[in-house]
């Protein structure tokens, strides 16, 4: 299983940006459920957004309520994450991960998600 995470770059506070995690590997993304974590050096990784394998569900971390949005498309193996209004408090490495849809666990827990995909830089200036 491999995740690929893009679409990081460089924004002033208050503008809009699109993450995509395109996963393969040569399994269905329907049995996964995907979410989106952030780090910034010196601390934790935290959860940002997770969604069901069925894309039903999404739970989102309180700091991001309202402004990002996570949605996918199986048929395209493809988790998106919609970052709107962003703060330099956002800027980070965001990586998204894939963890079983049957796992039993916090839907932000990071040590609960099995694949991981290389990170991608959002930087935010004030």
């Amino acid at each position: 299983v491999q995740l690929q995470a893009s679409g990081g770059g460089l924004v002033q506070a208050g503008e809009s940006l699109s993450l995509s995690c395109v996963v393969s590997g040569g399994f269905s993304l329907d049995y996964y459920v995907i979410g989106w974590f952030r780090q910034v050096p010196g601390k934790e990784r935290e959860g940002v957004l997770s969604i069901s394998s069925s894309g039903i569900s999404t739970y989102s971390a309180e700091p991001v309520k309202s402004r990002f949005t996570i949605t996918r498309d199986n048929a395209k193996n493809t988790v998106y994450l919609q970052m709107n209004d962003l703060k330099p408090e956002d800027a980070a490495v965001y990586y998204c991960a894939a963890r079983k849809r049957y796992v039993s666990a916090l839907h932000l827990s990071a040590a609960s998600y099995e694949y991981w995909g290389q990170g991608t830089q959002v930087t935010v200036s004030s």
